[in-house]
This record gives structure tokens, sequence and C-alpha cells, in this order.
């Protein structure tokens, strides 16, 4: 998804009991995805960029529109900036039934807005339910919600153009969805926003729905902003020990450097030699799962290889877990698909077995 050129420059202030937050950040167009743990402030941006939220202090220009400015005092109200909000509930109107909830915003009258709505519910296999109201709804019954979902969208982007919405902010749209559906809507809102000239950002807790979705990508770790930039090159170098363990990466430990070109691993016990210079300010070290090498034997003058033994070996349905334990050190955690006829690894460990782990240094992450 690529929105039009568009700007938006935030800086955003405001103290809770506790935690404070202090978010600044500009973004010169497209998809940004918003990426953090719970309780970083993910939502509270969004609310506070849209309206819903004063900040104590800050600024949020929009397309060159100042929407907000504590200093100047400025500070439109939610309805003037032209801000389109997916919440997170899922916002159904509880005197309404599901088709009555769906229709809502159509413009479509008579025969042609039963028949779109006839064909949503149709798509989504909700025929026995467009009679029923949000309180006679199952938690488990997420294909309504999904097609709640789908609709608010497409009524966002249609009122769009006629709002004058520069911007659509999506709040956890996927949340409480099963895989399943997570992917078909996620496929759906790609598709239906394809056209939209305006921006979309994206809070999420999922990596894979922010790498598919989102060209840009912003982390947020207690209250501010610890790394922005390209989503595939912040998921190839996350730079940060908090930014690499939200993009996945699940080995992460303690690294002091000692060369120009070596660091050491004191909980996995070895010295990791790099291909790049080790800057000053590296104190941790992560490889993904799928990156590191499994030997049987210890091979000759090959550099960073850690022998262990393995703890544990997961089943899952299309690949393995694989948990190593370093003597008198740290856990270190390798996945492997499933291959061959009969589902089977071309190599597996067993628990018990002592093997090498090679961790090539190309794939090795440094990280602050």
């Amino acid at each position: 998804f690529r929105g039009g050129k568009m700007a938006l420059s935030v800086e955003l202030h405001k103290k809770f009991k506790g935690f404070r937050m202090d978010v600044a950040f500009e973004h010169d167009g497209g998809s940004l995805g918003i990426l953090g743990g719970s309780g970083m402030g993910k939502s509270m941006t969004l609310k506070m960029i849209a309206g819903l939220v004063k900040p104590d202090s800050g600024k949020v220009i929009v397309d060159g529109r100042t929407v907000y400015d504590s200093a100047a005092k400025i500070d439109m109200p939610a309805r003037e900036r032209h801000i389109g909000y997916l919440f997170q509930q899922y916002a159904l109107f509880p005197t309404m039934t599901v088709t009555e909830n769906i229709g809502i915003a159509m413009k479509k009258s008579g025969d042609a807005k039963k028949k779109e709505i006839d064909r949503l519910l149709e798509q989504f296999a909700l025929q026995n339910l467009g009679g029923r109201m949000p309180n006679e709804l199952s938690g488990g019954q997420e294909a309504e919600f999904l097609s709640v979902r789908t609709e608010r969208l497409d009524q966002l982007q249609s009122l769009a153009g006629e709002m004058m919405i520069q911007m659509l902010l999506l709040d956890e749209p996927f949340s409480a969805l099963d895989s399943f559906l997570k992917e078909q809507l996620l496929e759906d809102m790609i598709r239906q926003l394809s056209d939209y000239a305006g921006d979309v950002i994206m809070v999420s807790h999922s990596r894979d729905e922010i790498y598919q979705f989102c060209d840009r990508l912003l982390i947020l770790d207690q209250g501010r902003v610890i790394v922005t930039g390209d989503t595939k090159d912040i998921f190839d170098q996350p730079e940060y020990r908090e930014a690499a363990r939200l993009t996945g990466c699940k080995n992460i430990t303690e690294a002091i450097k000692i060369a120009e070109n070596s660091i050491e691993v004191p909980h996995w016990h070895c010295t990791l030699e790099m291909d790049e210079t080790v800057a000053d300010d590296i104190h941790a070290v992560g490889i993904r799962a799928h990156y590191i090498d499994v030997l049987t034997e210890k091979p000759e003058n090959m550099k960073n290889v850690i022998g262990v033994t393995v703890e544990n070996v997961s089943e899952l349905p299309f690949e393995w877990y694989c948990f190593f334990r370093v003597p008198n050190g740290e856990r270190i955690w390798w996945k492997v698909a499933k291959v061959g006829e009969h589902g089977a690894a071309k190599y597996l460990p067993q628990k018990g077995d002592h093997v090498y782990l090679h961790m090539p240094p190309q794939s090795v992450i440094l990280l602050k």
C-alpha cells in the first residue's frame, strides 16, 4: 500500500500516573505502522493525533495544516481534523441489528442497499445472524466482527473524499480474530485501500501485519520512539534491543566489544567474529531462530561455533522448535521447517544430544 504524498509532523507530550509519553516523529506519506508492547503508548498516540485525547503539550501538523499546537493555543476539534479513526473496539450500535450496523453508513438506498447488505452477509457467512442484536452474538462468532470491521473500512474510504479525510488511523483492526480470518481481512484491507490517496497509520501488536501492510515502521518503548524507518530495513537491522524483540528475534543476549570486529558473549560462553566493525555503543547481540546452523560435529577452523545440549524439541504443524542450553549459560531457540514426504526435517536433533550451533556473522544482529 502506498498513499498520496502527504506529510505528518508529530510532537506529543503527556504525563500519566507512573508513565510519561514523549513521542516525536515525521512521516512523509504512505502507510506507517506503529509497533510496541502493551501499555507503551501506541493507541494513545493515535488518539492524540485524532484529537480524541488532549496532550499536555506539543504539536500536530497534517499536510501542512496545524491541527494542534499548545504554544500557539491551537486545538482543532476531532471533527475538523479530517482524520478517520477505526477503533480497536468493535463499536457496534447496540440498538441496531447486525444488518442495520452493516448498512448504517452506506450511500446506497432501497433495493441497491439491501442487495449490497445481502452480499456482505453471504460473503461472511452471516445469513443467519443478520437479524440479531449485538448482545445476542457470542464472543466466538468472529465472522460478524470481520464483516462489520470490513464494512467500517469501506465506509471510511467511501466517505474519505466527501469529508476530505486526509488520514486513516487504524487501532489494532484485527484483534480478537483467528489467524485465518485475520489473514483474509488484511488482504481485503490492502485491496480496499489500494486507491486511497491519503495516509494510513496502523497500530498493531503483530509484526506480521505491520510487515505486510506498512511501508514505514515506528517502534515505541516506554512512551518514546526508539527507532523509525523503512519497515524491511528495521526488521533486517533493528538497531536496538527492544526493537529486535518486537520484530520477532528470540535469541538476544548481553555482549561486550573486545576488538574492532569481535564481541564477547558471556551467557553463550563464546566470542563472535563479525564481518563489520563493532560500534562502541553495542551492548547486546541477537540472531533469529531460523538463521542458526545446527551441526552434529564441530568443524575445523570455523568461527562462531557454540557447543550446546538439546534441552527440548517441540513439534508444530509446519515446523519444529528446538531449545538448546549452553553449559552454565542461556537457552538458545532454533526453528526449522518440516520438509519431505512425511513432514520430517532434514536433520532434527533429539533431546539430550550434544550438537554445535554456528552463528554466521552476517546473521548476527548488533544491538544498542
